[in-house]
């Protein structure tokens, strides 16, 4: 087989395998539509690149301008799937005015003033003028990781290429003034090896940066709980260790807060599982909004939260849990009858000097003991003694009366 058709085979070949993993990908995570979107960018690279060795019956002129509209398209498919990957939005009119810029320019070289030099211009320009963008696009979040980092090159090398590459070897060469030894001229060699290179490259920091996202959704999914959307225990204990690591270092105070609804045995005795269920998701759901971003909130057990709270004191924990206790106990839950009041009580304790999280939590759930056997809708606080004080470390509870 003829050298030269091998070489001409491998990009389209390349192309078709990334598109139909990327396509494979997608089937398994269709919430994921920017792989869709890469499956077909690279099919059209895939045809692009046929067209261009094998003319169609219609002539060669449309053949060519079928061949770099695919192109054009597969670009811009290409950059609109990285920018949305990264959660950025997508510049529209931006890809379309070089996609579009590069096109208009091509046919009126090939219609309207026939020129191949110029169509080679107009077409790499339009491509370096989309890496650029791309790469301006991913500016912002190259710092998140290495594969951002690494597509940010990969885009900024994307146009230095189309440009640089482009003009060198046009220079180096000559004009071109017809297709005859186009295909083994030194231009087209580059723009196929170029190609399949920064092709592979990209697709495999895509398929790393898929692989990372559904490491990233497994471990969100061990680490939470489905019914409450809190973090279940495993979740809460590791990320509550690395924020008492974080407050350690910093010097911050941080405190701890314990709650258990009550009465949650009878109510779903009383009134089903399934309201059981809509009174937890409410209670996470009024904890999640009080703890905010800074602090970490999780469901530690059936009916039990808890909630790190990090630049906040024993006093700033005790009005945290108040606040909660009263607006929770005032309020109703969708799905019970009306007149149904629901209470939760609260153990509330402050981390001293470098304490763990196992102490804590120990002292917190004291707290809350006491507040559930001494009428419960309540919040008790634990103090923790200095050393300096007194020879061993006590916990002393004070109770805090409901209203």
């Amino acid at each position: 087989m003829d050298t030269g058709l091998l070489v001409a085979l491998l990009n389209p070949t390349i192309a078709l395998a990334l598109g139909a993993v990327f396509l494979v990908l997608w089937f398994y995570q269709r919430h994921r539509p920017y792989l869709a979107v890469l499956a077909a960018s690279y099919s059209l690279s895939a045809a692009g690149f046929l067209l261009q060795y094998f003319t169609l019956p219609v002539g060669m002129a449309p053949t060519k301008l079928l061949s770099n509209t695919c192109f054009t398209f597969a670009a811009c498919c290409l950059c609109s799937a990285i920018v949305a990957r990264y959660g950025r939005r997508v510049p529209y009119v931006g890809i379309g005015v070089l996609a579009g810029g590069g096109l208009t320019a091509f046919c009126w070289f090939l219609f309207v003033q026939p020129d191949l030099t110029w169509r080679i211009l107009a077409m790499n320009f339009g491509f370096g003028g989309l890496s650029l963008l791309v790469a301006a696009e991913l500016r912002p979040v190259r710092g998140r990781g290495p594969t951002e980092m690494i597509l940010f090159v990969l885009s900024l090398l994307s146009g230095l290429n189309f440009f640089v590459r482009t003009l060198a070897v046009i220079v180096a060469h000559g004009p071109f003034t017809s297709y005859d030894g186009f295909y083994a001229s030194s231009y087209w060699t580059t723009a196929l090896l170029s190609h399949a290179l920064l092709s592979l490259l990209i697709a495999l920091c895509l398929f790393c940066a898929a692989a990372l996202d559904v490491m990233k959704a497994l471990k969100a999914e061990a680490y939470t709980d489905p019914l409450s959307g809190l973090l279940n225990r495993r979740g809460f204990e590791e990320r509550a260790r690395l924020l008492l690591l974080h407050c350690a270092t910093a010097k911050m105070p941080v405190a701890l807060v314990l709650a258990d609804l009550d009465h949650f045995k009878a109510l779903n005795d009383l009134h089903g599982h399934a309201a059981g269920d809509r009174v937890i998701a409410d209670f996470a759901a009024k904890l999640l909004s009080a703890a905010g971003t800074g602090g970490v909130a999780g469901r530690i057990g059936g009916e039990e939260f808890a909630v790190l709270l990090p630049l906040s004191d024993l006093g700033a924990a005790r009005l945290f849990a108040e606040a909660i206790r009263t607006l929770y106990s005032a309020g109703s839950v969708d799905g019970l009858p009306p007149g149904t009041r629901v209470t939760a009580s609260f153990g509330v304790t402050a981390r001293t000097g470098d304490e763990g999280l196992e102490p804590l939590m120990r002292r917190a759930d004291e707290a809350l003991y006491k507040a559930k056997g001494n009428g419960r809708d309540s919040v008790r606080l634990s103090y923790e003694r200095s050393a300096y004080e007194q020879p061993e470390s006590v916990s002393v509870v004070e109770p805090l009366k409901a209203g």
